[in-house]
């Protein structure tokens, strides 16, 4: 069978391995924004795809079987398009979209439906860590009667104001240089997206111990699909016994 796996995340690399060692055809693309990510097994595909279109497109060309989409579960503009090229091409598409984060007891969470709002809530002098990614930073840098301390695996898109920081590293983060960087940098509330997973969550525990106010943006809507959780389900959803 011939799976094509939009990726970018943890799981997509371990489906790339598990369908590779189940003796599959498989090909991992990814958009090509970080840089030196882990290579998956099987074969590797970098850049885009031109829209749904080009994506269909892609599909049938390569004569794919499947497709999985197994990207971030914020990146609205490729799991709309997938869905899309799915149709058009006429094939078996399954999203795997990691659980979400659930509020422990006793945290400080704020749910928010977006940026705008995670920031309209702010109060005056916060000291706010910042893990959303690189892009649409500015609309947080409009508060600067604020700081912020934006940590990433890629440097941001343009550079950051004065009243604000760039902190290049990668996860996994674990609970107690998670405190440390929280301490350090004296931070007051913590704006994150629900991306869940475990390599991330720490910042949440740590969050929590040191009982700072988190802003939790809601994952957004997307176009309905075959949506699972976990690895073993995304493999029975594929059918990979059957055309």
């Amino acid at each position: 069978m011939k799976v094509l796996i939009l990726g970018g995340t943890e799981e997509a690399r371990q489906l790339a391995e598990r369908l590779v060692k189940m003796g599959h055809d498989v090909t991992t693309s990814l958009a090509g924004r970080t840089s030196a990510p882990l290579t998956p097994l099987g074969q590797l595909r970098t850049g885009g795809f031109g829209g749904p279109d080009g994506l269909a497109k892609y599909l049938k060309a390569e004569k794919f079987d499947r497709i999985v989409d197994a990207t971030h579960p914020y990146a609205v503009q490729m799991r709309s398009n997938a869905v899309k090229a799915a149709e058009l091409a006429e094939l078996r598409l399954v999203r795997l979209t990691r659980p979400g984060w659930s509020e422990p007891q006793y945290a400080f969470w704020k749910h928010v439906a977006s940026a705008e709002a995670a920031v309209a809530g702010l109060p005056k002098g916060a000291r706010v860590l910042l893990t959303v990614g690189t892009t649409r930073l500015d609309v947080y840098f409009v508060r600067y009667d604020c700081t912020f301390v934006v940590r990433s695996i890629e440097p941001p898109e343009k550079p950051l104001p004065a009243h604000a920081i760039s902190l290049i590293t990668r996860p996994p983060y674990f609970l107690g240089s998670e405190l440390q960087l929280m301490q350090d940098n004296a931070v007051t509330h913590l704006i994150t997206k629900n991306s869940g997973g475990v390599q991330t969550e720490a910042k949440l525990q740590a969050a929590q111990q040191l009982r700072l106010p988190v802003f939790m943006i809601a994952r957004p809507p997307l176009p309905p699909a075959y949506d699972v959780p976990t690895l073993g389900q995304a493999i029975a959803a594929l059918r990979l016994d059957r055309y």
